[in-house]
């Protein structure tokens, strides 16, 4: 499945970044955060896909927020604060300028968002594997 397939080969990038480079490296910095933003866009677009192959009606239209409540609420996703979170610091990610900002970003990625998008890519995977299994 393309969007599972997308957002599984972006992670893979973004969880093989060399964090420690970016200590010292603003380009590589915002590469990062780009990286992230562009993880977490296919991340929710998969989770969506993936809960409409499983029948749920809710998920055939929704923003965001809402696709991630509804996939905390069905069991896709373990920690919907992590989630809220994630898509907060989305949103408003284009705008940091601030150091201290974009130091808490970087952190957030290695020790919070990456774990979160893993956890994520697993679900997913099984539960594509089931629906797989069913059709056959």
């Amino acid at each position: 499945m393309k969007k599972l397939d997308n957002f599984t080969n972006c992670l893979s990038i973004l969880a093989n970044a060399d964090f420690k480079f970016a200590e010292t490296n603003d380009i590589y910095r915002m590469g990062i955060i780009g990286q992230f933003n562009l993880t977490f866009e296919l991340a929710w677009k998969a989770l969506q896909e993936i809960m409409r192959l499983h029948s749920v009606e809710e998920a055939t239209t929704g923003s965001p927020r809402e696709i991630l409540q509804l996939g905390y609420k069905i069991g896709f996703i373990n920690d919907s604060q992590i989630w809220l979170l994630m898509l907060k610091k989305y949103n408003t990610s284009v705008y940091s300028y601030n150091e201290d900002e974009v130091d808490e970003m970087i952190v957030l990625i290695h020790d919070s968002f990456i774990p979160a998008f893993t956890a994520l890519k697993n679900i997913l995977l099984k539960k594509l594997e089931e629906v797989e299994s069913n059709w056959m």
